[in-house]
């Protein structure tokens, strides 16, 4: 699988036309992986909640996924601090980011 195209200022990812916020880079390999693992582990939760029925479980586990979601840098405030404004979940052809992606 190779890895999304990412933009110069390394703060998205694009997927399908679209920016996702990418990861803190400040974080090192080992406390990525485990908050991925986390990440991983709370969305299995919220499935086997699912199944189950049991929404206080699912709840709990969507409470997971958010939290290491905003370790991550994903959601939340945005991580860098230069006061650019966050673009997050926009089509990428509306964002400043527009001419770099036509032209890559």
């Amino acid at each position: 699988m190779t890895a999304p195209p990412r933009t110069p200022d390394d703060r998205y990812i694009v997927v399908k036309g679209v920016l996702w916020r990418a990861a803190r880079p400040n974080l090192t390999d080992d406390r990525r992986a485990e908050l991925v693992k986390a990440l991983m582990n709370a969305r299995r939760a919220v499935g086997a909640g699912q199944r189950a029925g049991d929404e206080a479980a699912v709840r709990q586990a969507r409470d997971a996924v958010q939290a290491a979601k905003v370790a991550l840098g994903e959601r939340g405030e945005p991580w860098w601090n230069d006061g650019a404004p966050d673009w997050n979940r926009h089509k990428v052809e509306n964002t400043p980011y527009a001419a770099w992606w036509a032209g890559r």
